[in-house]
């Protein structure tokens, strides 16, 4: 499909997709014609509909590749091959949302302490202190840190957005102490290439490894640390539209995702069961328990 992918790229620059949004999508188009052994212009709705399907049963693949996959597919249709008729008939599918297991403050302090002194200890604490994602860490130059305001500088965030997050003391003195070490420039987390930043698969490595020798069981990838920034805040009574700026999301439902996690929302609602007035209910007596005959 060397025409229609040369094509596909050009719709997808037009419109500023990130380049893994990009490689996504071409791979998702690729997949398609490789299971049919056809030119993509060729299939029918159907024929795409019955390949979504083979994902969905046969390869029992994960809801977000399927969504990804999906997501490429209609670009293709809609702006590629310009037949919206096929983008159509690829159904739209309901997000599930999944609540993630939020680390207390106890737990935070042992990942911090599990994890090497160094770019795997500095790297963690940015991101937790920064709200960061882990492409926004890595990307990090030592210029983005601004000592003198107590700010960090995310360039070029989600969606080319840049943003201004929260420096802390502590942050910073960790920061100056990594520093004295390594001297890194320009990036502040290089990867083995000096002249690269840090690849995005090495620091998961290191939160992962943290997080085992801290013997933390709770689930959760590197964007934990994220979710663990914007849910403490709230619970410290930062209010949602000063996190979602910290956080750099466009809309402020996003934000309002993290309420679902404090403690401190719960800790304000009374259980309705504690209004009842249950001053007559017959004492507690044991009763034997049933046995089978």
């Amino acid at each position: 499909m060397g025409e229609l992918r040369d094509r596909m790229v050009r719709e997808l620059r037009l419109r500023r997709y990130a380049a893994p949004t990009q490689k996504a999508y071409l791979e998702a188009v690729k997949g398609l014609a490789k299971h049919y052994w056809l030119s993509p212009d060729q299939l029918t709705a159907e024929q795409v509909q019955d390949y979504i399907l083979h994902l969905m049963t046969e390869r029992a693949l994960q809801w977000n590749t399927i969504n990804t996959i999906a997501s490429g597919l209609k670009f293709f249709y809609t702006h590629t091959l310009k037949r919206p008729e096929v983008a159509l008939a690829i159904p739209a599918r309901r997000t599930p949302r999944w609540l993630p297991e939020i680390l207390s403050a106890e737990e935070l302090q042992r990942l911090f302490v599990a994890a090497p002194s160094g770019m795997p200890r500095a790297l963690l604490m940015t991101a937790y202190g920064g709200g960061l994602r882990v492409s926004e860490a890595v990307r990090l130059q030592v210029n983005d840190i601004d000592s003198q305001r107590r700010m960090i500088r995310v360039v070029r965030g989600k969606r080319d957005k840049d943003r201004y997050t929260l420096l802390s003391e502590r942050l910073l003195t960790e920061l100056r102490a990594y520093w004295k070490i390594d001297r890194p420039r320009p990036w502040l987390f290089p990867g083995r290439n000096p002249e690269k930043p840090l690849n995005h698969n090495t620091a998961r490595l290191f939160f992962n490894r943290a997080k085992a020798e801290a013997k933390i069981h709770k689930g959760g990838s590197f964007h934990l640390l994220r979710h663990c920034f914007a849910t403490h805040l709230l619970e410290a009574g930062v209010d949602l539209r000063t996190i979602q700026i910290l956080m750099g999301h466009s809309s402020i439902t996003s934000t309002t995702y993290y309420l679902h996690l404090t403690r401190k929302t719960l800790d304000k609602t009374q259980n309705p069961l504690d209004l009842l007035d249950l001053s007559q209910l017959p004492a507690f007596k044991e009763v034997e328990r049933c046995r089978p005959s």
